[in-house]
């Protein structure tokens, strides 16, 4: 996204022009159409990990040299794609593909973007890996930009769980339509509900980074309890009772404000100014809609609205074609009236055990990011969820390899309590000292592994 222009020509915007805005863009309803991937990729040297990225190396590799990556990425930004690609302030590289009609013509599009994109790498000794987080390499930032200067200072406040997000992870972010105005299956407000209970499911079964800047942090996805460290107005999810809309207007409005645009010099970094705060004090200036549209995007929500639903809490999968499968299943659990229907009874319950704390910080995501699919209610969710995608698949139009992708990820993981950390895991030829992961190597606040805080006697993680 441009960082925009900041002139003092630029039209200003009240308390209740911003709460118009958001109110009016965030969920766009209609009947679902459309489905599109955000894919983030680590990139390492070929010689560390091999082309897939299955392969876990037990030394640690080196990060590439930031001259050698920037050379890299001017060539891939010079190829034809369909697909938007953007670097990550860590170096990662982002695909974002374009809204397409269906399943198969996302999986087909990307498909093709991504060849083109390891085909150039490859040359330059480089590879795409596909894991949650970097395993060995510490977070250093690429990019330095005042938006970036910004982020890290604001979030280095919280502690390290900010830079780590920044630079060291990447994940598969399925976008789908809001859904139907009306109630029902596909209605945008049942759509809402499902993303916030399927979460931690999708979590479980895909959650593939067990460990980061070398160490193991007790976490089979650590990525997911980095987003979890992060400050709550900035992460969390809204409450889920009430109008969707309208929750989510207000999540917006009281959101901490992260920084303001500049157009010459470092952006400021506030302290506790809340856009609404902003908005009526009009100090250090009157914000713009510009500023708006920027405050939305510094928002880390598991599932965000821009006027499509944004699912953010799946980690970035191992093999060329890994990404297919979280994808594939997301869009059937969604867009297939009875697969939809047959997931929202399934993950309903688990609201009760989620308690009062908002995802991803109640005890249910956290299970999820720390067990997998050894935690039983969400494996038994899982089995449900995936047999009924695997159903709902050639209703969507999947063809015999997505069916054959999801059926085998199916078979190796699910149906055995296991997801893609454990491969790694087992890898690495762990002694088998369960509490070795439960130490927590990585987080500032190893409080979070304390079964009372996640219960609530402590908002605060």
């Amino acid at each position: 996204m441009s960082e925009g222009d900041c002139t003092d020509l630029a039209p200003k915007v009240t308390e209740a022009d911003v709460e118009a805005l958001v109110h009016g863009i965030c969920f766009k309803t209609g009947p679902p159409r459309s489905v599109g991937v955000e894919l983030e990729w680590l990139v390492h040297d070929v010689h560390g990990f091999d082309h897939a990225g299955d392969r876990l190396p037990r030394h640690p590799v080196p990060p590439v040299p930031p001259a050698r990556l920037e050379a890299a990425y001017a060539a891939v930004r010079a190829l034809p794609l369909h697909s938007a690609l953007t670097v990550e302030p860590g170096g990662q590289l982002e695909l974002s593909s374009l809204p397409a009609a269906s399943l198969m013509e996302c999986v087909t599009t990307v498909s093709a973007d991504l060849s083109a994109v390891r085909t150039a790498l490859g040359p330059l000794g480089l590879t795409l890996t596909g894991l949650g987080t970097d395993p060995w390499c510490p977070p250093s930032r690429l990019l330095h930009q005042p938006r970036y200067d910004a982020m890290e200072t604001y979030l280095d406040r919280a502690g390290t769980a900010g830079r780590h997000m920044m630079c060291s992870s990447a994940s598969v972010q399925v976008c789908l339509d809001a859904g139907y105005e009306e109630p029902g299956p596909l209605g945008h407000g049942r759509r809402w509900r499902l993303a916030h209970l399927l979460g931690p499911v999708l979590v479980a079964a895909f959650a593939n980074s067990p460990l980061s800047a070398g160490r193991l942090t007790g976490w089979r996805s650590t990525r997911q309890v980095l987003w979890a460290d992060i400050e709550p107005g900035r992460s969390s999810a809204p409450p889920l009772d009430g109008d969707p809309r309208t929750t989510w207007t207000r999540h917006v409005l009281d959101a901490p404000v992260m920084c303001i645009r500049a157009e010459d010099g470092p952006w400021a970094v506030p302290e506790g100014l809340s856009l609404r705060a902003w908005a009526r004090s009009g100090e250090p200036r009157p914000p713009t809609r510009e500023d708006v549209d920027y405050h939305l995007t510094t928002l880390f929500p598991p599932v965000r609205p821009r006027g499509h639903l944004e699912l953010r809490m799946i980690d970035a999968q191992p093999g060329e074609n890994g990404w297919i499968v979280p994808l594939a299943v997301t869009t059937a659990l969604f867009d297939d009236p009875e697969a939809a229907e047959t997931a929202y009874r399934t993950v309903k319950p688990l609201s009760e055990r989620a308690g009062p704390l908002p995802a991803p910080r109640n005890e249910l995501w956290l299970s999820a990011a720390r067990q997998a699919l050894h935690d039983p209610e969400l494996h038994e969710a899982a089995v449900i969820c995936f047999a009924a995608a695997q159903e709902a698949l050639p209703r969507l139009g999947a063809d015999e390899a997505v069916r054959d992708a999801v059926a085998a990820f199916t078979d190796r993981y699910v149906a055995r309590a296991r997801c893609p950390a454990d491969d790694l895991l087992d890898r690495l030829d762990l002694p088998d000292q369960p509490e070795r992961l439960g130490q927590p190597a990585l987080l500032d606040r190893p409080e979070l592994l304390d079964r009372d805080h996640v219960h609530g006697k402590d908002a605060r993680p």
